[in-house]
This record gives structure tokens, sequence and C-alpha cells, in this order.
């Protein structure tokens, strides 16, 4: 709830402005929320109207995207890009191709981002962007084509000091090489820094693909030991079989742990071994690059149990909950099952994927541990900046190194959340320690840095 009046009206006036915009108004009330006790300690924030400068963001570029398919018809898509705050360094954030992208939604991501890339401890600062063109079901060359089309229009705003955009969802290693490729067609120059998510031969980073599903279960890792627990035979549930999610099994398995359910857009896929050899996570590559509608052909596959059309929310045979997949994908229909279901851990890992509600009741629960995005997943990003740093040095990292290099940054991001948390009294809520920690080095650079 919103106590401090000077929050409270910077919010009321936000409102108004972006009544249309519910993901961007949903994930900025819970970010004041947090740094209520901060604001409080620094009335000089109010003078400086850096709560009103904070909510809006720097610049928005919105763009028609025409390309032609294969058919030789014309279709336009909108293309976005939010460049949010750039107090603490370029902006740095994906692109995500989804019939879902609008305007505020991409508001809400640039805005998490901000916080999320402070938390890294890089200087890198917050953006998103995106267009509605899906890629599914589209041949490589009206991907090819529309990509094109897309970096003809945002080239002029991007570049490794100004703004450094990445893969999201709808976004991976193809996309990346054709928006690459056409914007060196268009500057003339060899700067590979202007994307990351790229392909090993131009300058890409080695676990790039798996590094936000590692970096959530290093974070898992730090959340059990301040709970004098250990991965070791945990049972997983996420949501999500992407990138992400895949990361997750892989890097839990390789602990000793094990994702036992995981769910997609059809239902959810129950094992209880576990996705843990080699030949399952191989499987879940190939069947998401076929159909990525549909987990149901690894039930079929493994000989396991598929409960079509739910999720997988309120089982009782597991120790962790991830969601890994959609914005406000856990309601609050699903947060009651997940509190009477015993889980102590619920570990969000997409982009805001509880809703306000269900995640203030799942934080008043005595018996759950609640982990907030923003810091779980800022290892995909942590990353990223890593890549920007072989290309700024010309060098490639071996696996080894990037791992551990990422590994080091989720233990600091769980130590600062902690530490940021317990400063304000505010025990052992590592959302509002997340919020507060990524805030404070924002709110610092922005008031050192004047009236921008």
């Amino acid at each position: 709830m919103l106590t401090n009046e000077y929050l409270k009206r910077v919010y009321e006036g936000l409102e108004k402005r972006n009544a249309n915009e519910p993901e961007f108004l949903q994930a900025v009330r819970e970010v004041l929320e947090s740094i209520q006790p901060v604001v409080e300690k620094h009335p000089e924030y109010e003078k400086a109207a850096l709560i009103e400068r904070l909510v809006e963001p720097e610049r928005i570029i919105t763009f028609r995207v025409p390309w032609v398919d294969d058919q030789g018809k014309v279709q336009v898509n909108r293309g976005y890009r939010v460049q949010f705050n750039s107090a603490i360094g370029p902006y740095k954030g994906g692109l995500r191709f989804h019939p879902s992208v609008n305007q505020g939604i991409l508001k809400f991501l640039g805005f998490e981002q901000t916080f999320k890339n402070s938390l890294t401890g890089l200087p890198i600062g917050g953006a998103k962007g995106g267009s509605d063109f899906d890629p599914a079901g589209k041949s490589d060359a009206e991907v090819m084509r529309f990509c094109q089309s897309f970096m003809t229009a945002l080239y002029r705003y991007i570049g490794p000091d100004i703004d450094v955009p990445a893969g999201d969802m709808g976004v991976g290693g193809r996309e990346i090489g054709y928006l690459y490729g056409q914007y060196r067609r268009l500057k003339g120059v060899w700067e590979n820094g202007v994307l990351t998510g790229k392909g090993l031969s131009y300058g890409g980073s080695l676990i790039r693909p798996e590094a936000t599903g590692y970096g959530a279960i290093y974070y898992l890792q730090e959340v059990l030991k301040h709970e004098n627990d250990t991965i070791e035979g945990k049972r997983i549930a996420i949501s999500g079989y992407g990138n992400v999610g895949w990361g997750i099994m892989k890097k839990a398995a390789q602990l000793g742990a094990a994702v036992t359910y995981f769910a997609g857009p059809d239902g959810y896929v129950h094992d209880p071994d576990g996705v843990i050899t080699d030949e399952k996570l191989n499987f879940i590559l190939e069947m998401r690059a076929k159909d990525p509608m549909h987990c149901k052909p690894y039930a079929d596959k493994f000989g396991c149990e598929f409960v079509a059309g739910e999720k997988c929310w309120g089982v009782k045979d597991v120790d962790v909950y991830m969601p890994a997949a959609m914005q406000n994908d856990v309601r609050m229909e699903s947060a009651q099952k997940i509190a009477v279901s015993g889980v102590k851990y619920y570990i969000e890992v997409a982009n805001m994927p509880t809703t306000n509600d269900a995640l203030n009741f799942l934080r008043q629960q005595k018996g759950i541990i609640v982990a907030p995005s923003k810091a779980v997943n800022a290892g995909g990003v942590g990353v990223s900046a890593l890549e920007m740093a072989q290309n700024s040095e010309r060098l490639v990292w071996t696996a080894e190194e990037v791992d551990a290099q990422l590994h080091k940054m989720m233990k600091t991001i769980h130590k600062e959340s902690a530490d940021a948390a317990a400063e304000y009294g505010l025990g052992y809520d590592l959302v509002a320690g997340a919020n507060i920690a990524g805030f404070k080095k924002v709110a610092e650079a922005m008031m050192e840095q004047g009236c921008f």
C-alpha cells in the first residue's frame, strides 16, 4: 500500500496519464510501494522531482515496419524502442517480437529493466523494444525481410555506447543475426557491440542462451543457503520451456536437483524422474523448434503424465515453484493453490510473472519465501553485458569464465537485496530488498547528474 504522500501523488498523476497501460502501472506501483522507506529518508528527492523523472521514459521511438511476405504482399507492423533510463550506462534491454507487444508492455519491461540492470552492478541502463510481428510460422526469408526493415528504422537510435538491444521472446540467434547484418550494411562499420545474443562466429558469448536459467538456479542456491538448505534433491515445477526454462532444467540437473513439472500453452507435463538426462534436454530443444505451442510430445516420448489445459501451480510433490513463461501468469486463484501446497520457495523468473495482488498474497504467507523476477532473472542481461565487455576487449572468454562471472553476479544480487531489506528493518523480504537496492544506485546517479 502506498502511504507516502509524495509517492501517492506521483502515482495518481501517472495513473491518469497512462490509464490504458495496466502492466506499466502495475510494475511502477510495485516498485514505489517497496521504496517508500528510502524516499522518506531522502526528502531532497521530492524537491528534485526524482520520482517524476524516474517513472517517465527518457525517449520512446515508434515506427512502422513494412515488409514483403513470400506471396509478394506488403505487410505492415509496428516497431518500438523504449529508452527508459541511462543514468548508470547505455540503454540495455531486449527486443520482443510477439503479437501481444504494445507500448504499455514495453514501458513496463523497460522500467523493470532499469532496476534489474542496476542490480547486476554493471554500467547499463534500462530499455526494451520490439514489434507486434509474430515470427511463428514465418519462413526464414520473411523473418529476414522483416528484421531488415525493423533495423532500417531503428539503427539511427542505437550503438555500443548509446543503446544495446538483445534478444527476448521471439528474438533468438536467427533474428539477431539478420538485425546485425542490416545494421552493418547501413552503418558500414564493424560494431558488433551494438547487439547481444549474437552467434559465436561474430562476437557472441558462450552460455548466453542458458544464462537466465543458470542465473535463476544460482539465485535459488543462495536463498537455500540462507535457509540452511541445499539444492541437492530438490524437485522443481516451472512454466515455460524456452531458453529460460531449458537453462533452469540443465543447471538444476548439473547441481543434483530436477525439474519434475513443466508447463506449456497446451498443459503441463509431470516427469517424476525429472528432466535430467541429455536425451531429455535435447528432445526439448527439438520439440520447441518444431512446435513451441505443445509440450505433450515430451509426455508421449517418455511415457509421462500430461494434463491438458492446466497449469502445474498447486501440485504438492515439489519443493520449488519457478514461473518462467509470461507476465501475469500466476493470478490469485493460482497463488491460493500455491499457498496450501506446502511449497516453501516461490522463485519468480519471467518478467513480472505474478499479478500484484497474487504476489502480495504470497509474500504474506508465513511459510513461503518469495524471490522477485528483477533479481532472479538478471543473469540474462548480466551475461549480455559480459558479451559487451568481450566485444570491447576484442576477446572471447571460455564458458567457464563466463559461468564463473555469472555465478558471482547472482550471489552479489542476492546479498545486496537481502542487505537492503535488513537495512530498512524489513527482514528477509527479497522483493522489497531488490527494489530498494536497484533504486538506490539509479537515484544516486540521477541526483548527481542534475536535472536531466
